[in-house]
């Protein structure tokens, strides 16, 4: 095949992946894209506003209509609530703090919610784990008042000392852009595949111009 057809080829595998990724984006969910961003061990810890995709350490103040809060000062990790908003509890479990959920699990109206700022490490059921990447479901009201379920990555550190906290960053995040819908867990993501396409297709433009 000649270098011409191979090209080809590659960009109109990158067009449907560009299709793909363009369709996610369009769709009912919205996806935060890589955010990689760490937060603070103390009180205040991270404010995250998802539909403004702002993210700042520090009071909340900083961050208008901000959505969830992750937090800690004492080796584990909590979460403070805005108004409406809470985590999903593992499902069949009834008290407790957010869990860590497997990717396909349903967040939605039905599952049980924390609205209080329970240590995620203070239950066993709650299946958090440090040096891996956890994930929560969340809700949260939106602007115009209507309420809205997401699910938001965790990548956590080693567990840190009392006082300390462990360390957390916030890999990424989706959420429903119907008001009352459900979401699963990692909905939204494109595909590994998808990005490695479009990443070559940009290769391919740059030698093509040089």
């Amino acid at each position: 095949m000649s270098i011409s057809n191979r090209m080809n080829k590659h960009f109109a595998l990158a067009a449907v992946a560009t299709a793909s990724v363009a369709m996610t984006s369009n769709a009912a969910v919205v996806y935060s894209g890589l955010v990689n961003f760490v937060c603070a061990v103390d009180i205040d810890g991270c404010y995250i506003n998802v539909q403004t995709n702002q993210l700042s350490n520090g009071p909340g103040s900083g961050v208008p209509g901000w959505d969830v809060n992750p937090y800690s000062t004492s080796g584990g990790m909590n979460f403070f609530n805005s108004t409406g908003g809470g985590q999903l509890r593992q499902p069949g479990q009834t008290t407790g703090p957010a869990g860590n959920l497997a990717a396909g699990t349903v967040i939605g109206a039905s599952g049980s919610w924390n609205t209080g700022t329970s240590n995620v490490y203070g239950n066993v059921a709650a299946g958090w784990q440090y040096n891996a990447v956890n994930m929560i479901g969340f809700r949260f009201v939106s602007a115009a008042g209507t309420v809205h379920y997401g699910w938001m990555r965790f990548a956590m550190g080693p567990q840190g000392a009392a006082g300390v906290g462990a360390t957390r960053k916030v890999v990424d995040y989706g959420w429903e852009s119907v008001a009352n819908a459900s979401i699963t867990a990692g909905a939204g993501i494109p595909a590994p595949g998808a990005i490695a396409l479009l990443g070559l297709a940009g290769l391919a433009t740059r030698r093509r111009r040089a």
